[in-house]
């Protein structure tokens, strides 16, 4: 088993009688029958619809002192706090960054020979493994508890890369794509029965009309990786934008109506001159089943 502290990684805490009902009524995922030891996959929108942050968010133990801990990046959980506190209004809650205290340690491949407080498994995909909220001081510490060899935040990444679950600020820019576009539907990310929240209406309409005509999609690489950011073009038309890579794996946000018609064509594609070809062309075809959180 492996384990690495991810310092990409911040914490907020959202606590207070309301708490549960007021984060419910703003973001993506149902949260009405979370609890310790469980985490669901969510997101705050714009009242357009685009992901302002996504992240992951688990109930605190009542012995903790109960409420939500949020599982956000790094750079954007000020502002997350922030924001959160602009709509808590006269609502009984009380919203703290806990980023300089409290971090995430992910392990996975294989299972932790103990449990431990503050852990859930990660909800997006099972074979992302395990997240313990911990401080960054305890990370080798309780990687030892659980039976795991602690390694670089590197590893981790190249394994969230093949296992193709998408990173803000690197496969898609917050404030600029929405949630079918990041796979957020696919990834047990968005409740379509839950009622409303900030930009529920224009989710719901996509995911209702099929209107969603960019996805995140894996793809590998045939040589060396292409910036992050370059232009995916099928001959002379662009079609995506490459997003992280790692190795032989990459993922990148394509047009799937132009990579279906390019496949279908026997077009080739590439990015910044390097050639690549996408891990699963079916997808461009034949969406996933949707998945309810």
């Amino acid at each position: 088993m492996k384990a690495a502290f991810l310092p990409d990684r911040g914490v907020v805490k959202v606590s207070g009688e309301d708490a549960r009902n007021f984060l419910n009524g703003l973001i993506t995922t149902d949260i009405g029958e979370l609890r310790p030891g469980l985490a669901r996959f969510g997101a705050l929108l714009t009242p357009q619809g685009k992901i302002i942050v996504d992240f992951l968010i688990t109930e605190i133990p009542a012995g903790h002192g109960g409420g939500f801990l949020i599982d956000a990046p790094r750079a954007l959980a000020k502002a997350l706090a922030d924001k959160l506190g602009f709509y808590k209004l006269r609502a009984k809650v009380v919203v703290e960054n806990l980023s300089d205290s409290l971090g995430v340690l992910a392990a996975w491949d294989g299972d932790a020979t103990m449990t431990v407080d503050l852990a859930y498994a990660d909800p997006r995909n099972a074979a992302l493994g395990w997240r313990i909220l911990v401080p960054e001081d305890l990370k080798q510490k309780l990687a030892e508890l659980i039976g795991a060899d602690l390694v670089d935040s590197a590893a981790y990444e190249a394994h969230r890369i093949a296992t193709g679950v998408p990173r803000g600020g690197l496969d898609f820019i917050y404030g600029d794509a929405f949630p079918h576009e990041t796979n957020m539907d696919h990834l047990h990310g968005v409740d379509f029965d839950k009622g409303c929240y900030v930009g529920q209406e224009v989710v719901s309409r996509m995911q209702h009309r099929g209107t969603a005509r960019t996805r995140t999609v894996k793809v590998i690489l045939d040589g060396p990786s292409p910036e992050a950011g370059a232009t995916i073009l099928a001959g002379d038309k662009q079609v995506g934008t490459i997003g992280s890579s790692a190795g032989q794996n990459g993922l990148a946000l394509v047009r799937i109506d132009r990579v279906a018609d390019a496949l279908d064509a026997g077009l080739p594609l590439t990015a910044g001159g390097l050639s690549l070809h996408l891990a699963e062309p079916d997808v461009v075809r034949t969406p996933p089943k949707q998945t309810v959180a």
